[in-house]
């Protein structure tokens, strides 16, 4: 794909409708029909991920210096929701690995994007390694620090959660500082994903099963200096755009749930009456309760997606978009999971039978325990209103 293809405006519809239908024929034709596949055996989705990086959509936000498209928040928007149509697993590792690299393009130096960025565009693919079992979906702390070694750093931590754990090609890492005594103060760190001290265990999930989100061991890995990223705590998930891009995911997976039902009752017809199922004034209702939800949704996701760029455009922080943001998450998570209840209530028994409908049924849920989870999405929120600080900082209220 090529920049230049591309007349870049990003308040344009026929922009955004340009960029849906230049990755529509690889997830059409490559990750829709793995989808089966990949949930059924656990499949880690590297085939899908190669041949998105062959068309350079896994360096979407990337700068062309770097290999990129430089498509922006609002081709992330378009490309992870589209993905996420077809495929949360393969959505959730891209989302995952773009916010990675986008870490780096943000709090990265050039010596630093030379080295990770590049690699991207022949198939190189980055996550997040964050969350920690002892303090759960706290994941602005960890118990874990890095260790120095002369100008380098050692670093030992038990993670949880990390997509594509034993898979990634580098991982971005968050400890506390090294010889710091202050819990809130955390380092960031490229980490070289085929290091022998890094171990993962088996994923074995209800939904989103290729996405490999299991626990992830660093055992005196040794971090050169190069790798130690410019970035404060607080930077990396709310200032990098990853939620966004989840986010968009799971606007995706609801849009599925909706495609799949709108399917199955326009073509399924009760004999004895001589009726489809889309006679039915309540199913018709249903179904257009999901598709004005997911209409209302994506014009919010696109206008947070454009004022990140807006942002990034005049180098200013996103994360002042961050409670919005985290709204967002809650909101498109939870209407994936109301898709896919509504869509599995329409299918009837064929719903219960393995395929489309309990695949999508169980990858929607994966969504509200994802980071921020809805839980203490909700209560950071709610702190933020009443002007508290975020549990075990401050004064731990």
């Amino acid at each position: 794909m090529s920049n230049a293809a591309l007349e870049k405006n990003i308040y344009s519809r026929a922009y955004i409708q340009e960029i849906r239908e230049k990755i529509t024929p690889i997830v059409e034709k490559v990750i829709k029909p793995n989808a089966d596949m990949i949930d059924r055996e656990g499949m880690f989705p590297r085939g899908n991920l190669q041949a998105l990086a062959k068309e350079g959509w896994t360096s979407v936000t990337i700068p062309e210096r770097w290999g990129g498209l430089n498509l922006g928040y609002v081709g992330l928007s378009v490309v992870a929701e589209e993905i996420g149509r077809v495929d949360a697993s393969t959505g959730l590792v891209y989302a995952m690995h773009v916010g990675a690299a986008q870490v780096i393009n943000i709090f990265g130096n050039d010596n630093q994007k030379d080295r990770w960025l590049l690699p991207i565009r022949e198939g190189a693919i980055g996550t997040f390694s964050v969350s920690e079992k002892a303090t759960g979906g706290h994941v602005w702390y960890n118990l874990s620090q890095a260790e120095r070694d002369g100008e380098d750093f050692i670093l030992n931590a038990e993670k949880s959660f990390t997509t594509s754990g034993g898979q990634a090609d580098f991982y971005v890492v968050q400890t506390r500082t090294a010889n710091s005594d202050d819990p809130s103060d955390h380092s960031f760190f490229i980490v070289n994903g085929h290091d022998e001290g890094i171990r993962a265990k088996a994923w074995k999930a209800l939904g989103v099963r290729g996405n490999h989100s299991g626990p992830l061991a660093f055992e005196n890995v040794k971090v050169s200096h190069r790798d130690l990223l410019n970035a404060a705590s607080g930077d990396i998930l709310n200032g990098t755009g990853t939620v966004l891009g989840l986010s968009a995911v799971w606007l995706g997976v609801a849009q599925g749930a909706l495609d799949a039902a709108v399917a199955h009752v326009t073509k399924t017809v009760h004999k004895g009456f001589n009726k489809s199922l889309a006679d039915y004034q309540v199913i018709r209702q249903k179904l257009a309760e999901i598709k004005i939800q997911i209409t209302g949704l994506r014009a919010w996701q696109l206008d947070l997606a454009r004022h990140y760029d807006e942002l990034l455009e005049t180098n200013q922080p996103l994360t002042q978009l961050n409670t919005e943001v985290t709204e967002l998450k809650v909101q498109s998570t939870e209407l994936a999971d109301s898709a896919a209840r509504v869509a599995m209530d329409v299918a009837g028994g064929f719903g219960y039978i393995e395929g489309v409908f309990e695949r999508i049924y169980r990858d929607a849920r994966g969504g509200i325990p994802m980071a921020p989870s809805n839980n203490l999405a909700r209560e950071q929120i709610g702190r933020e209103l009443v002007n508290l600080p975020l549990e075990l900082w401050g004064d731990g209220k």
